[in-house]
This record gives C-alpha cells, structure tokens and sequence, in this order.
C-alpha cells in the first residue's frame, strides 16, 4: 500500500501511523524491534543531518533492508527536506515519501515549492507531505502562527499535497512550558479540508492529548527528540563506572531503551 493511501485509510478511521526518526543502526533497530513485537505500521524518517551523517545511500538502503528482515509494514520518509534537490536525490534512492519544508518563506512560495515538489514525486508514484504554519525548530521560540483553517484549504487546494503539517501548538525538541495542542483548531482545519493532517514536535506530549489529537483530525505523529533521549541516557547510565571498550557490548541497554519507549508510542496511538 502507498502511504499516501494508508495516510487517508487513517483519516477515514479517525486513526494515525507513529514517524519515528532513526540515527543510526542501533535506533533503526530498536524502533523495528518494536514495530514487530507489536505488529503496528510505522513511518522510518530521515532528516537532513542524519542523512550528511550516516550518507544518504547508506542510510536508506540499511532502512530497506531492515524492514525486509524485521517483516514490518513501514515506509521511509523524509523528515524537513529543504529543498527541491535533496527530495530528487531522497527519490532517488527510492524514498516512499518526502517533505518539502518550506513554512518559513511566504505562502505563494510554499505553494510554488510544494507543486513543484508534486510534480516530481508523481513520476515515482511517492507521496508529499508539507507544512503550514509555524512549529518551531530546535533553538527557536514557540511562536503562535498558528496554521488557519482558510489558509489550510487555500494551499490543499493549491499544491493537491498528500499530507499536511500544521502549527496547532506543538514545537520540536523538549518543550520549556507544559504543551497546550489547540485541539478546537484542529478539528476546524480537519473539517476544511480532506487531506490527512501531520503533528509534528509529539516529543513530551502527554498520551492524553496525544489521543484527542487523533480523535480530532491528526493522521500521523512525527517522533525524534524522545527516541535520541532514551537512547543517550541508556548508553550513559551503561557507561558510568565502566570500562568496557566493545560497543557490541554496551549499545544494546540503548537499544533496548528505544525498543520499549517506541513499543509505548506504538501502544497509545492504538488506543485511539
């Protein structure tokens, strides 16, 4: 099945689908380890820096094989593509889907990126995700542009993209105030328009609100900044005191730590 139709198989159930992120072999497989033992769908991203750090070849082959060896249903993805020439090469390499960030430039050149990005995907059948909005960065303040339900219908009815990011509260990375998700705005923009919406910055929002967020129109929930954590404090807590050299011996407590953190994603999401 393309994402894009699983995507709007979601919608239509009021359900969604778990984006986790991976870093390197030992992420990918704890995130796989998980999928599998709970037999749940799931979205492999990459974003730009993972990419330039493991290669994109690389990287995208060890995600393909990966998913062969483990027998899951999943679809590699790209995470905050920055430009039309890194979602060619993602395609390329035989990406299933991409996104072309482009929420930060004026909305007739999102649009005018976003179509051009379309234009390309539809000659490898993939699917395009883009966003609208302002969800902030790692390293910048949470703003409150958030995505409006006009806007919304405009751009959809514009680019034709197959999924849609929008700024309803959330942020990247760890979050300095408790997360307050508009979920009335949510589903306004839901209704406006037909096209599965994406929740980025879940990282630190409670399961709860989570939940109402795919009650109310989110299809797919993006997840980074928890997976590099438990990750890295797993591997810490294995190091203190230790003088073992032979990683082999101490990176499978880590992966084990992203196994269990994305088997309880995996399990709140199936919730709803």
């Amino acid at each position: 099945m393309k994402l894009r139709d699983k995507l709007n198989q979601l919608k239509a159930g009021k359900k969604a689908i778990l984006a986790a992120n991976f870093y390197n072999f030992e992420t990918l497989s704890g995130i796989l380890q998980a999928t599998s033992k709970v037999q749940m769908p799931i979205i492999l991203q990459l974003s730009e820096s993972s990419i330039r750090y493991m290669g994109l070849a690389t990287a995208a082959n060890m995600a393909k094989t990966a998913i062969k060896e483990y027998n899951v249903e999943a679809w590699i993805h790209l995470d905050h593509g920055s430009s039309v020439e890194m979602v060619q090469q993602c395609l390329d390499e035989g990406f299933d889907s991409v996104m072309i960030d482009a929420s930060e430039k004026s909305m007739d050149e999102n649009i005018r990126m976003t179509r051009k990005v379309i234009s390309i995907a539809e000659r490898y059948d993939a699917s395009v995700e883009a966003e609208l909005g302002f969800v902030a960065k790692l390293g910048q303040a949470q703003g409150t542009q958030f995505t409006q339900p006009a806007d919304a219908k405009h751009f959809v009815e514009s680019t034709g993209v197959h999924s849609l990011a929008i700024a309803i509260g959330s942020a990247h990375g760890f979050y300095k105030q408790a997360p307050n998700l508009d979920i009335e705005l949510l589903a306004q923009i839901s209704k406006a328009i037909p096209t599965p919406l994406v929740l980025h910055g879940s990282s630190g929002i409670p399961d709860q609100m989570l939940l109402e967020a795919i009650r109310h129109g989110i299809c797919k929930i993006n997840l980074a900044t928890e997976t590099k954590n438990a990750f890295m404090l797993a591997l810490k807590d294995r190091l203190k005191n230790n003088n073992e050299i032979d990683l082999r011996i101490v990176f499978p407590d880590a992966t084990r730590a992203v196994t269990e953190l994305i088997e309880n994603k995996l399990n709140t999401i199936n919730k709803a």
